[in-house]
């Protein structure tokens, strides 16, 4: 390994600061956004394959396909919708994990090199709200699925309390217990993330599995939406295909931002390469299928089709099978709301106020805004929650990606001055700590985004959102930048 005044660099790229104690009086710097040493990057190609299998089986991925086989598509076209768009973003994932193991930083000190020491606070902010927003979201999933094995166990649990702001008091209470479970693993620390992770990727493919057989055997096989061509001509497939993509793309267009925030613990790029490459896209993909087969069986079975599978669960007569189901459900909901929507957001208030706020306070902060961002009302409409929560954010997401990238890849070549990171004083305080090109890039591409939200000739540019938002900030970006402003200069380590 190679040696310079601050840092030390590994033969295998990795790099980590030689004496961080120096910066504990910076006020960009604490513990939780401190650089991983190298010594503690202990995460393997499984880890990032579990991360992947685990946030993937959730709810929302169970019911995506049968959701636009009710727009009009064939089972197969909603797969390759959604194949496609895994594969699509997966490549902003790859491109900003690699910061991640490299120089071990998580996604908002990273932002810090393009956004400026200050400025970062900005794209870090945006992507934590929408985080808060998922997680209400997974918590009400979560505390529904509680509410199910509860009324099992009592069948007057539902009507106990009576009810309140349209809903069974009881389901409140439930949503509350689900949400205290997230905040408490959060208290726990990143170690057990790690290891719900595991426990949950293996367990929750098992479980539908089980569900897949037993739904394929109680209907006689693979049921009417399987064996429907859609009803979608090619131009009117074309509408909905767009829209579809873009919220496909939009599904996990959070992560391809934050991926720093766990690649940061990886032993080798390779490794957390390869253990997204082949969990994402296929896992994605495989358990929606999975939705499909299992929705369509209920046809038969049900004589009507249930996408939900907490629905479906609390039909089983037997209470063990329904509270096999709904913890199941409870796993899997569990794990992809820390590993998605807590972690990311946690690191990013911990950025805003790094001497007030750490990883345990920031937890807690995303869970209260979570709460007060109402997910019930985002989940009452499905028109709502895919054109206006998924498209919608997609394109303020694409526009940083498209920031990130073009600086990270194309402007500095992979090289950062890892302490300049931590200081106000370094390389990356462009105009008083933040980057006007940045910035103008950003709002620019997320607002031609999002303009079709709010002006009906501009709908087609808003169903393309994270696309338009990515390719014109990263364009705009790389414009300004070329310019060499003295407020947006680009400083290489020493």
């Amino acid at each position: 390994m190679s040696e310079s005044t601050d840092t030390i660099s590994h033969a295998d790229g990795r790099v980590e600061l030689r004496a961080p104690e120096t910066l504990e009086s910076s006020p960009l710097y604490n513990d939780d956004l401190a650089p991983v040493a190298v010594a503690k990057r202990t995460w393997t190609t499984w880890d990032y394959a579990a991360l992947w299998i685990s946030m993937a089986h959730c709810i929302p991925t169970y019911t995506m396909a049968s959701g636009l086989i009710a727009t009009g598509m064939s089972w197969w076209q909603a797969l390759g919708t959604i194949a496609l768009g895994n594969v699509i973003v997966l490549a902003p994932i790859l491109l900003n994990s690699h910061p991640g193991t490299k120089y071990g930083i998580p996604f908002p000190v990273f932002a810090r090199a393009a956004y400026g020491t200050t400025g970062s606070n900005v794209p870090a902010l945006m992507r934590a709200l929408i985080a808060c927003g998922w997680f209400g979201i997974n918590a009400w999933i979560g505390g529904h699925a509680l509410q199910t094995f509860f009324a099992s166990i009592y069948p007057g649990w539902t009507t106990l309390l009576g009810s309140f702001n349209g809903f069974a008091t009881t389901q409140w209470i439930s949503f509350l217990l689900f949400w205290g479970l997230n905040i408490l693993i959060i208290y726990r620390g990143m170690e057990l993330v790690r290891r719900l992770e595991r426990f949950a990727a293996p367990f929750v493919l098992v479980m539908t599995a089980v569900l897949v057989v037993w739904a394929i055997d109680a209907a006689d096989g693979l049921g009417p939406i399987m064996s429907s061509r859609g009803t979608l001509d090619a131009g009117a497939f074309m509408k909905v295909f767009i829209p579809a993509l873009t919220a496909t793309i939009g599904f996990w267009s959070t992560l391809s931002l934050n991926m720093p925030d766990f690649t940061r613990f990886g032993r080798s790029q390779r490794e957390q390469a390869i253990g997204q490459i082949v969990a994402l896209p296929s896992t994605m993909t495989v358990f929606a299928a999975m939705g499909i087969v299992i929705t369509s069986a209920t046809v038969i079975i049900f004589k009507r089709p249930i996408g939900d599978p907490i629905e479906l669960g609390g039909m089983f007569g037997n209470r063990l099978i329904v509270g096999i189901a709904m913890f199941t459900v409870v796993v899997a909901t569990l794990a992809v709301n820390i590993a998605a929507n807590v972690v990311s957001p946690a690191n990013d208030f911990a950025n805003a106020f790094p001497r007030k706020i750490d990883f345990k306070r920031g937890g807690l902060i995303t869970g209260l805004i979570g709460i007060a961002m109402m997910p019930w009302e985002l989940l009452a409409n499905p028109a709502r929650y895919i054109n206006g929560w998924l498209v919608g954010y997609s394109g303020s997401l694409g526009s940083i990606a498209g920031v990130l990238i073009v600086d990270y890849w194309v402007i500095r070549k992979t090289e950062l001055d890892l302490r300049s990171l931590y200081v106000h004083d370094g390389a990356y305080r462009y105009r008083n700590g933040w980057n006007p090109a940045a910035l103008i890039a950003t709002g620019a591409g997320a607002g031609v985004a999002l303009l079709g939200a709010f002006w009906e000739p501009m709908r087609p540019i808003y169903d393309w959102s994270w696309f338009v938002g990515f390719f014109l900030s990263a364009g705009l970006y790389w414009v300004l930048m070329q310019s060499r402003l003295p407020t947006a200069r680009v400083v290489h380590p020493r």
